[in-house]
């Protein structure tokens, strides 16, 4: 299993950059592919960025493209998002979340996770 907390979120200003990270527990976290999915009020989650277990392949929703980063340290346990030039239509509650399975490919659906954090409140102020 892979218990997830994710930190980092806050205030801030329109173009402006905030990093998120998530801390996972276990020595498998390096056999799980991840993802940051994020929720606005009145909106559906969505996966903005996921990663596989290997780091080799990412996924960025278009809306996110060229302003998120996704990456992973394996040997620290830890996953991190970029974000830059921030805008309103970011707010929302960032999650972290861990494929059901060990050495699964790209999953970019909420019914594909299995292991989530609490999610951290991002809000960008214009």
């Amino acid at each position: 299993q892979v218990q997830l907390v994710e930190s980092g979120g806050g205030l801030v200003q329109a173009g402006d950059s905030l990093r998120l990270s998530c801390a996972a527990s276990g020595r498998t976290f390096k056999y799980y592919s991840m993802a940051w999915f994020r929720q606005a009020p009145g909106k559906e989650r969505e996966c903005v960025a996921a990663i596989d277990w290997s780091g080799d392949s990412t996924y960025y929703a278009d809306s996110v493209k060229g302003r998120f980063t996704i990456s992973r340290d394996n040997a620290g346990y830890t996953l991190v998002l970029e974000m830059k030039n921030l805008n309103s239509d970011d707010t929302a509650v960032y999650y972290c979340a861990a494929t059901a399975g060990m050495g699964v490919d790209l999953v970019t659906t909420s019914s594909g996770m299995g292991y989530w954090g609490k999610g951290t409140l991002v809000t960008v102020s214009s």
